[in-house]
């Protein structure tokens, strides 16, 4: 579903590709995540995405132009994880709605693994 924002001058569709993609570029911005996580459901093994595949690790969710998002995302070993959480959420929640006008309602986080970074 998209998110439809009405105005004097006409209507404006937003694709949930569109937000997964700016949302994933803010989250791997944030301290402490390393990036997007795909998880196999046939082999159960995690896999960090290139940047070009942020959004395979991101379901963005539209509904009466509220929005939500899903986060599988691999930390850094050695970090807070409720700090990197807590420090996503308040980012991509503060850039998602500057950009698309609309309220996130809900952001979840799933992670997905911990990665030693050199």
């Amino acid at each position: 579903m998209k998110g439809c924002i009405n105005n004097k001058l006409g209507q404006i569709q937003i694709d949930t590709d569109v937000i997964a993609l700016y949302a994933g570029t803010t989250a791997v911005e944030c301290f402490g995540i390393v990036g997007m996580a795909a998880v196999s459901m046939k082999d159960g093994l995690v896999k960090l995405l290139k940047r070009e595949s942020l959004t395979h690790g991101i379901n963005v969710t539209v509904n009466e132009n509220v929005i939500r998002i899903d986060f599988h995302v691999i930390v850094s070993y050695g970090v807070s994880i409720s700090t990197v959480a807590d420090n996503l959420i308040a980012n991509v929640k503060y850039k998602v709605e500057e950009f698309t006008g609309m309220p996130v309602e809900k952001i979840n986080i799933y992670v997905e693994g911990v990665r030693v970074i050199d």
